[in-house]
């Protein structure tokens, strides 16, 4: 989870922008006035910001202060005068000298505020970079939730926090959605395959990902909601055509797939931009984005299986060797040599779905 701060500086709606941020836990309220953290729950960092203004002589409820050092002094020579309140830098970023200055400051201090002038993201990779082995925060201003966004994933690690003024009522919670940049563990359970059967042509979509898979990734699919099995991307050699590592040959069209926040999505209604859940074989899963489906007409191959709760699981794929799924402990099965009795890795889902959401509610899938 990375850190949420909310600007209210400037803000024409404070009260319901605060409400809004109240209720979804953001983890820092931000103002140039320490009247406004007067009432605010000790849930909530409360940091002033005095960007323009001289800094009070008494600091309120204030947790940290984020300083201006040619206006304020260097945060280390005012926290000797303010004890048990964190100070930090704040560093506009326009140049190479300032961009030195913020990695010093990243490297140097428990708070680090940056603005970037441009809109390139390179300057806050060389920062994220340099502060690699630093303990301090680094919190980046952006202008909106989709450049949030950007920024929690800037070279793998992301910023620590982001800063945003809301311009309405919704933003902070989109930012904190935003914000949840780890996928959630899943389960996976061992299933038995029953039976195999060839059921002619059909569309099936291989789906192209933005992403190298790992060799122990793939994506989950199946006919019904609540069973699917741990497809295997093209990272292993095949002997007639080169490797797709971006790539999994994941079912019929008809076939579900997790996509992002415990969402399913039919494999037919992905397209360019859309993202999936890519799981490895201990459960561990990240969001990745798709750059393309390909669907086309193919024989198609009808695994049945069974869970250990007795719950009945089924997969309909390409009839063809070169297609796998994982088994047992990892290992990578061709879709048409499986036989009844052999193990495979599969998933079950917990809810019911409607429109690809979870519900409970009754549902029969056969």
């Amino acid at each position: 989870m990375k850190l949420t701060w909310i600007d209210i500086r400037a803000t024409g709606a404070k009260a319901a922008i605060l409400e809004e941020a109240l209720h979804q836990r953001v983890d820092g309220i931000v103002s140039d006035t320490v009247a406004d953290f007067e009432g605010l729950p000790p849930t909530v960092k409360k940091i002033l910001f005095p960007q323009g203004k001289n800094l009070p002589e008494d600091l309120g409820a204030t947790d940290i202060v984020i300083a201006v050092p040619a206006e304020h002094g260097q945060p280390e020579q005012l926290a000797e005068h303010h004890l048990g309140v964190e100070f930090g830098r704040y560093v506009e970023i326009a140049d190479p000298a300032t961009l030195e200055e913020a990695c010093q400051s990243a490297r140097n201090y428990p708070w680090s505020l940056l603005y970037f002038r441009d809109p390139t993201k390179i300057p806050l990779e060389i920062v994220i970079a340099a502060a690699a082995n630093a303990t301090g925060s680094l919190i980046t201003t952006a202008q909106d939730v989709a450049e949030a966004k950007i920024i929690f994933g800037v070279l793998e690690h992301g910023s620590d926090g982001v800063l945003l003024a809301p311009a309405a009522v919704g933003d902070a919670t989109a930012l904190k959605a935003a914000s949840v940049v780890e996928s959630p563990e899943l389960e996976l359970v061992e299933l038995t395959v029953t039976a195999t059967t060839h059921v002619g042509m059909g569309e099936r979509a291989c789906v192209d990902t933005c992403t190298h898979f790992r060799e122990d990734e793939g994506i989950l699919v199946g006919s019904h909601s609540k069973g699917m099995v741990l497809c295997v991307s093209e990272t292993h050699p095949l002997p007639y055509m080169p490797t797709r590592p971006f790539r999994v040959n994941a079912g019929a069209i008809h076939s579900y797939t997790l996509s992002e926040n415990e969402r399913t999505n039919y494999l037919s209604e992905l397209k360019s931009g859309s993202k999936v859940t890519a799981v490895d074989v201990k459960g561990r899963t990240r969001v990745v984005t798709v750059g393309r489906v390909k669907i086309e007409s193919r024989p198609l191959i009808s695994v049945d299986a069974q869970a250990p709760n007795g719950q009945a699981v089924n997969l309909i794929l390409q009839d063809d060797w070169h297609v796998r799924v994982f088994g047992a402990g990892g290992a990578v099965l061709n879709s048409t040599e499986l036989k009844p009795g052999d193990i495979i890795l599969g998933h079950l889902p917990s809810a019911d779905r409607h429109v690809g959401y979870p519900i409970n509610e009754f549902c029969l899938e056969k």
